[in-house]
This record gives C-alpha cells, structure tokens and sequence, in this order.
C-alpha cells in the first residue's frame, strides 16, 4: 500500500475528528438558557426543596386546627378485676374479657405565639428556599454562558490550529523541494517534519477540548451528551449598563433576598423558642367506652378547658433559646458576609471585562503585524537570505497572537455576563 504523502496528513486529521454527531439546527444562547431551566439536573434537584418547605407550611399552620386521637382495643383477663368483702365473699367489677375505645378532640386556644411564630418561621424558610432556587438558576445560566462561549473560542482555537498545520504543511512541502535541490540541508526537513508533528498535536488537543466543552453544555442543559448544533457567533461588544450596579446588585441578588428571608426566620425561632417558658391554655372533649356489664355508665363523656406548663425539663428550653439566639446572629452575620462577597464579586467581573476589553484593541493590531512578519520570512526563506527557524518562529507567533485574540473575546463576553450576573439581572 502506497503511504499517504505528508500533506495528506492534516487534512486526514480533520476528517477523523469530523466524525460526530451530524450537525443540527443553530442554537442561540437564550434557546441554551432555556433548556437548562427546564432540564438541568442540578435544579431538578433543588426545586424539591421548595415543596419539602412548602409542606413545611402546612404541617406549622396544624397548630391553629384542632387534633382529633382515637384509641380502640380488646382486652382478655386471666381473672377480672373484683372487690373483697371478707367473709361474705367478692364481687367481680368488670368483665373478663372487653372491648374499649378513647376518642378525643384537642384544641389549643393559647400559647403565647408558639404556633403563630412557628408558622411564620416555616414561611419565611420557603420565600428562602424559592430565592435559593433563584440564586442556584443563575449560577446553572452562568455556566451555560461560560460553556457556550467556551465552545465558540474553543472552535476559533481549533482553527487556528488547523491554519498552524496548513502553514508549516506548505513549508514541509517547500524545505523539501528546496532540500531535493540541495539548496538546504536536511536540518532544514527535519525541522519542518519536527514542527508540523507538534502543530498536529495541538490541533487534536484543541479538537479535543472542543468535544469536551459541548459535552458540558449538552450536562448543563439536560441534552445528550453526543448531540452537536451550530451555535449562533452574535455577540455584542457594548458593555451592559452599569449605572448603580452596586445598588441594583442589593436589591437583585436572589442569595441577598434568601439570606435575608432566612434571618427573618431566625428572628421568629427565637421568639417560638421564648413561648416555651409560657403556659399554653386548651380545650378538651372526648368519649371513653369501656365495655362493662357490671357498670351502669359504660361511656364517659367530658369536656375540659386547662392549663398546661412546663415546671422542668433539664434546662432544654433554655438551650433552645440560647441556641435560636445564636442562629440568628449567624444569620444576619452571614447576611453581612454575603454582601461584601457580591460587592467584590461585582468588582472583580467589572476589572476582568474592562482588561479583557483592553486586551482585544491590544492585539487586534498584533494579528495583522504577525502576519506580514510570516510573510517577510516566508520569502526570505524562500529567496536563501532568511533561515527556517525564522519562518517557524514567525509562524509559532502568529498562532499565538491569534490566540491570545480568541481568548480575549470570548473572555470579555463571559465577563460581561458575570457583570450581569453579579447585579442579578442574568
């Protein structure tokens, strides 16, 4: 079998790592977004936390209703119960064997905020639990963002490689015409040879982290893993509106809102865990039947109203107290210490969008200057008063003023979305 001719090469590397999935319908960024609200598993997940707390709610909200217990049975003696009257004998007070049930109605009428405080807690956690599926969603739509732009840079570098390995391809082919023409030594080819093996590797390490940046987003958007679209390239250069952004940041931040919501509750467990030291007033009805044919009453019906207070119990409600108290400073210092996190958080995508914005202009220019440097080589080369390694070098910078500009746009695009992130309007 004829071996393949070294040109060849390349572009067989591109027909292999070209056999995926076939390509569907272009995807948008907000198509992208969408599907991870709907399918992302990591929210599945959370959104279950919203429904334990919902139930939270009702199971709070029972103290307000009455509790209805019954208890039923049949009971077998070995002997019944009887009363001894000494010589005349005993008499039997109960039958042998007998049937009983209890049924009661229990309604408290006042605890001194107990219930109330125990149910406003429960509410507070779920508006909690719903802005910490908020906050989690915009971190899921972040790394959506982060993966879609990663796959578009991920491309350009791609191609960029491919270019590498069609300039030193071309420069094979030409130190070896020159070589067969003694012109060169054979340094020269085995340069060549050398260079275009190493620009073939980096091709297929770009190749791929492309496969493996769509795999993520394919995970962040609950679709198979081996499915490939054409991602849509429009993408804005302007800056989002920062006017007020640390001000629009407080008021936004779904994590601020929950943290905030989670205080509050803790502020209501203090105040349920006070009620402990407090009596509570109920009311009582109910119906005991004992099956007794030796009595005459065998159903008793009452009615009462009381009072109920703890006296003692190891000094477990005054842990508890102190215990609310503690988590309610946690949380308002926790509060404290996520605000300064989204002000620095804020800071830092501002400079990082900024820099990478800097650094675009910067290179622009480089990327039209490192091609007329390839180019100058590449004639002196060819016209014997420049060396080879001056057209490798020149073509090793080039690739990477072209990455360095690929990066530095799709740097700036996902520093812009953590700008809007930051100020909660992702």
């Amino acid at each position: 079998m004829k071996p393949l001719p070294i040109r060849s090469i390349p572009f067989l590397i591109l027909a292999l790592c070209a056999a995926t999935p076939a390509m569907a319908s272009a995807l948008s960024l907000k198509e992208c977004l969408s599907l991870a609200a709907a399918g992302n598993y990591s929210l599945a997940v959370t959104a279950s936390d919203r429904l334990i707390a919902q139930e939270a709610i009702t199971q709070a909200r029972s103290g307000f209703l009455p509790r209805v217990d019954f208890q039923g049975g049949y009971t077998l003696q070995a002997k019944p119960q009887a009363v001894n009257f000494g010589e005349r004998g005993s008499i039997e007070t109960q039958d042998g064997t007998y049937g009983f049930f209890n049924l009661s109605v229990t309604q408290t009428i006042y605890d001194f905020g107990r219930t109330s405080s125990r149910r406003q807690r429960a509410s507070l956690l779920h508006e909690a639990t719903a802005q910490q599926y908020a906050a989690a969603e915009k971190d899921v739509f972040l790394q959506v963002v982060e993966a879609y732009f990663g796959i578009l840079e991920a491309r350009r570098l791609l191609g960029t490689a491919e270019e590498e390995v069609a300039q030193r391809t071309d420069h094979l082919r030409i130190a070896t015409n020159l070589f067969e023409q003694g012109v060169v030594t054979r340094n020269d080819l085995l340069q060549a040879q050398v260079r275009l093996a190493e620009s073939s590797q980096k091709r297929l390490v770009a190749a791929n982290r492309l496969e493996n940046r769509w795999m993520y987003l394919n995970h962040l958007t609950g679709r198979p893993l081996d499915q490939r679209d054409e991602l849509e390239e429009g993408t804005e250069s302007a800056m989002p509106d920062t006017a007020g952004a640390e001000e629009r940041a407080f008021a936004n931040r779904p994590e601020l809102t929950a943290l905030a919501r989670s205080a509050d509750a803790a502020d209501a467990e203090v105040s349920e865990a006070r009620s402990g030291y407090y009596p509570e007033l109920y009311a009582k009805a109910g119906v005991d039947y004992v099956e007794n044919s030796k009595v005459r009453e065998q159903a008793i019906y009452a009615a009462t109203v009381g009072l109920k207070i703890n006296l003692f119990e190891g000094f477990a409600t005054e842990s508890r107290h102190r215990q609310s108290v503690e988590r309610l400073t946690r949380s308002r210092d926790a509060l404290r210490l996520a605000r300064e996190q989204v002000r620095l958080e804020l800071a830092t995508a501002l400079n990082d969008a900024r820099v990478a914005e800097q650094r675009i202009k910067s290179v622009e220019t480089a990327i039209r200057q490192g091609e007329e440097n390839l180019r100058i080589n590449r004639d002196r080369y060819q016209a014997q008063v420049g060396t080879a390694t001056d057209v490798l070098d020149a073509q090793t910078l080039l690739t990477q003023i072209k990455t360095d500009y690929h990066r530095a746009v799709f740097d700036f695009q996902v520093a812009k979305a953590r700008v809007s992130k930051a100020m909660g309007e992702l």
